[in-house]
């Protein structure tokens, strides 16, 4: 909405000077009243109003509207501030009010909060800026300066404390046309955080995570450390110790699944000599892919070392059989007359 300049005040005494340009081999030019104004210091002049104000044109008869606003006139308000200066004759095009806008630079509080977090940035311990989460003592508004503030914001006092997290910095803008710099103070307290997996429910001890059980947030460094898990890491892995709802994953709070369980019925494969061997057995701890375990053939009772390499999958090289070459060769004949010992051969 437009705010009306309610008073239209002659800021200076009126003088008898000549609006329109004179010239010695031209008739004067016309005054022409203008729709739409823009002012950048805090008062209106004539020569902001019209064009071809001549000598009149530094005279102000306005104050301008606030920093960032725009403000009505009607026009014949502005011919009677005219008149007091012998600004006659205006050309005013029927136009039945003017505009006018202060001109300002606007800062927007994600604009002070970023400049804030950059001058913070690797400061006693501090992360990355885009990792630091602010809270302002005052909480941030849209701030209009004058327009003569073109400079860029630097920092010109900066501190922070590690202990409690405060932090104090002033920002300088340079005006171009003042002698002294803008300073704005922000203070308030800021926080290192980190992406982390945070989970949707309660998970027992061995459970899978799945993608249905984490969401994503921002949480403080200091509340998961340097361990942080993401969420690629953590969907299909295995929890090591109950986890509760809402809790920050760390990659120690999780494992590879369990391909192979204590006590589970496995499958032995052996492989030596151009063949493979499948015997029935039962696994004695519990293991994911790679791991080493101890296995029992059920066959001979006999207990040996083996490789997890598939979901209830153990396989063993002929330096961990504790079986002689003679059972080995006999296995075949032996097992196939047995159902619960299958047993498969194949040339390699």
């Amino acid at each position: 909405m437009f705010r009306s300049l309610l008073i239209a005040t002659a800021l200076f005494a009126a003088t008898p000077i000549a609006a329109m340009a004179q010239s010695s081999n031209a008739a004067p030019a016309i005054p022409v009243l203008r729709a739409n104004v823009a002012v950048a210091t805090d008062v209106v002049r004539i020569g902001d109003v019209i064009d071809n104000a001549g000598d009149a044109a530094q005279i102000a008869i306005y104050r301008a509207p606030d920093l960032g606003t725009t403000g009505s006139l009607p026009t014949a308000q502005v011919l009677a501030a005219l008149r007091a200066h012998q600004v006659i004759g205006v050309d005013t095009k029927d136009l039945r009010e003017i505009s006018v806008t202060r001109l300002a630079r606007t800062l927007e509080p994600a604009d002070i909060e970023r400049q804030v977090a950059q001058v913070l940035e690797h400061r006693n311990g501090l992360g990355d800026a885009k990792d630091l989460q602010l809270t302002f003592d005052r909480g941030l508004q849209t701030l209009q300066l004058d327009a003569a503030n073109n400079g860029a914001p630097h920092a010109v006092s900066v501190r922070f404390e590690p202990r409690s997290g405060r932090f104090d910095v002033v920002l300088e803008i340079a005006n171009e046309t003042a002698s002294t710099p803008t300073r704005l103070r922000f203070t308030g307290t800021a926080v290192d955080t980190v992406e982390a997996a945070v989970l949707t429910r309660s998970i027992e001890r061995n459970d899978i995570v799945k993608a249905s059980d984490v969401i994503v947030e921002r949480r403080p460094r200091a509340e998961v450390g340097r361990e942080a898990a993401v969420r690629d890491q953590v969907v299909g892995m295995q929890a090591r110790r109950q986890l509760r709802l809402g809790q920050a994953l760390r990659t120690s709070d999780l494992s590879r699944p369990d391909l192979v369980q204590r006590d589970q019925a496995v499958t032995i494969v052996y492989r030596a000599a151009g063949i493979t061997l499948t015997i029935r057995g039962k696994a004695l701890e519990n293991g994911t892919e790679g791991d080493v375990v101890n296995v029992t053939n059920l066959q001979t009772k006999r207990t040996f070392t083996g490789v997890v390499v598939g979901r209830g999958q153990v396989s063993v090289t002929p330096q961990t059989v504790v079986e002689t070459a003679s059972a080995i060769a006999a296995a075949p004949v032996a097992l196939a007359a047995n159902d619960h010992l299958p047993v498969s051969r194949k040339a390699e």
